[in-house]
């Protein structure tokens, strides 16, 4: 999911049902689009400089879906944005079937994105982390603890090494009601608790008529909220 500008990715929506009835999947077709509107795509924190890695949890919030428009991720990346290349990894919540379907992912944009087949549910809590392990070389991981999985791939990829950032993302420019928002912990890159790491805030579009905004990082230096306005 490429940031240009304020915002753009690559991550497919159909995916998200088909792959959760045939197992890993790459996906092609619909993307979670480019810069589409004012606001922006990304919102959370993002960092500029030459990071080795990227990590953040979060606990999946509860969602009422209102429209089958309805889809957003949260997840955590190294590069993105001001580079051509992202390596991240998250989870999406798509409501096109009408009902929210939860799936893991990873994606070396500007490949495909990879949906797992293992099973994500509100309030489990998940950790998700990006390390560069050589100069092209990433390992990408992400956990659910409360269900008791985790999957890690290592991939390469010729990257910019241009940031590091915890964010939410809705391609469609529609989110479903969340409730109590959206909330990232132990964000760190390079080791660095969030805070020290010269963080620039973003704000991400909703529907043109509401705004998802970062919290102040909180006095931990690692966490912050993702609210609407």
């Amino acid at each position: 999911m490429k940031r240009l500008a304020q915002g753009a990715s690559l991550f497919s929506v159909l995916a998200v049902a088909s792959a959760a009835l045939t197992g890993t999947a790459t996906a092609t077709g619909p993307v979670f689009g480019g810069h589409n509107f004012s606001g922006g795509n990304w919102g959370g924190y993002v960092s500029f400089g030459s990071f080795t890695t990227a990590t953040a949890s979060w606990v999946e919030p509860s969602v009422t879906c209102n429209s089958t428009n309805d889809l957003f991720a949260p997840w955590v990346g190294i590069d993105g944005d001001g580079s051509s290349t992202v390596e991240q990894t998250g989870v999406a919540t798509d409501c096109s079937s009408g009902s929210p379907v939860y799936q893991a992912w990873y994606e070396m944009y500007p490949a495909a994105p990879v949906y797992y087949s293992n099973a994500v549910s509100a309030g489990d809590h998940i950790t998700a982390t990006v390390t560069r392990t050589g100069t092209n070389t990433y390992q990408l991981t992400i956990s659910d603890t409360t269900k008791g999985w985790s999957k890690s791939v290592s991939k390469s990829l010729t990257s910019q090494h241009s940031s590091a950032e915890a964010i939410i993302e809705s391609p469609t420019d529609s989110y479903p009601d969340i409730s109590g928002g959206i909330k990232f912990t132990g964000v760190k890159f390079n080791g660095t608790n969030l805070a020290s790491t010269n963080p620039s805030g973003l704000d991400a579009d909703d529907q043109g008529i509401y705004t998802w905004s970062p919290s102040s990082i909180a006095s931990d230096g690692t966490d912050f909220t993702m609210n609407r306005y």
